[in-house]
């Protein structure tokens, strides 16, 4: 079985300054912003339950960048979200390594943390106990890109591509379903620079990415590149995914429906409009200190949020999770020997828990207050 870690798009990102950002879904921001007391959106009985679950942990992807599963997180906090609901949130920034994250979440010293889908999958069936609770799109962020003069994947035969340490499994299946011959290829490790493709050095002719980076630094940079999406290849992923630590989640259900809940109140406020953007951004940029760019950082939260807004997670609510794309992807990890055959659809979707963004809806509403 070949090991190799799905990172998602977050988690591969440790080493460059991102590029990327509008799609709002639930509740509707204008009409219930925090009021700044505690419990001010909660009943008095729901907000001692949370208060007795303590200090809860919240570790980011990465850092504090921008991204769908971190910006809404920081902006709960300093919103006033999370102190509306009496949850006592400690914002973590995360190195970008998703194995670490999860190990942290499995001994309890993380509560949640953003994992994709298919890193939840790999982390179960190498024994890593933690449980998926949420997800934004079926779509993910892994993409690959290409000069002008590719119009056609099969053009690739034979060719050199470029990736950050391994080509993630969505952007294979992709171009193994279009038909390129994955053995003629010449895998080459790049370093963080996208410019490399434009000038196709070493003659390379392709460069897997993130579609809230790459291409948008080579768009600021005058470069017109082809990007090439594995959701239009039918090939499932994940964004802005979400785990908890499983033994907190069954002591506090309702506490993990509140964090959910908070969190997901701020990501519609910070989706409204250019100015809730720019707060956002900002919130996170306080945390980051004076090298923040804030230009960049709006554009990771458009470019997401619209990928979440053009793809999400059929039949279900903003943050809801799709068990079929659950299954998919265990029939990809099975297609490239990531996960053993034991791993069956079944069993995976057990390592994932709808029942907390179902509950914290009516409908598609995000019900706020919570009761």
């Amino acid at each position: 079985m070949r090991q190799r870690l799905i990172r998602s798009g977050l988690a591969s990102l440790a080493a460059v300054a991102l590029t990327a950002g509008v799609a709002g879904c639930g509740a509707d921001s204008g009409d219930s912003t925090s009021t700044g007391s505690e419990g001010s959106a909660i009943s008095a009985e729901r907000c001692a339950e949370n208060k007795s679950a303590g200090k809860i942990t919240y570790l980011s992807g990465y850092q504090y960048q921008s991204s769908a599963s971190i910006l809404e997180y920081i902006a709960a906090s300093k919103l006033g979200y999370f102190k509306d609901l009496c949850l006592d949130v400690a914002l973590q920034p995360g190195s970008g390594d998703t194995a670490q994250n999860t190990k942290l979440l499995a001994s309890g010293k993380a509560t949640v943390s953003p994992v994709s889908e298919q890193d939840v999958i790999q982390a179960r069936a190498n024994g890593i106990d933690i449980t998926g609770i949420s997800s934004y799109s079926d779509a993910g962020l892994d993409v690959l890109m290409t000069n002008k003069d590719i119009t056609d994947l099969t053009q690739l035969d034979g060719k050199v591509v470029g990736h950050k340490g391994y080509v993630p499994a969505a952007v294979e299946a992709m171009m193994v379903k279009a038909g390129v011959k994955w053995d003629s290829l010449k895998l080459v490790k790049q370093g963080y620079d996208p410019s490399v493709l434009p000038r196709k050095q070493g003659g390379l002719e392709a460069l897997t990415g993130f579609i809230s980076n790459e291409p948008n630094q080579l768009k600021a940079a005058g470069d017109d590149v082809t990007v090439w999406k594995p959701i239009d290849y039918g090939v499932p992923s994940s964004l802005g995914a979400m785990a908890v630590n499983p033994a907190f989640a069954k002591a506090h259900p309702n506490t993990v429906e509140d964090i959910l809940r908070a969190a997901l109140h701020a990501y519609d406020y910070c989706s409204a409009s250019e100015a809730h953007i720019s707060q956002c951004v900002g919130y996170a940029a306080q945390l980051s200190g004076p090298t923040y760019d804030k230009k960049l950082n709006s554009t990771i939260w458009k470019t997401e949020t619209q990928v979440v807004k053009d793809n999400p997670t059929a039949g279900q609510p903003l943050g809801g999770v799709d068990p079929d794309n659950v299954a998919e992807l265990v029939d990809m990890l099975h297609q490239f020997e990531i996960v053993p055959s034991s791993v069956t659809a079944a069993k995976a979707k057990g390592w994932f828990d709808p029942s907390f963004v179902s509950a914290i809806y009516t409908g598609d509403k995000l019900v706020w207050p919570a009761p």
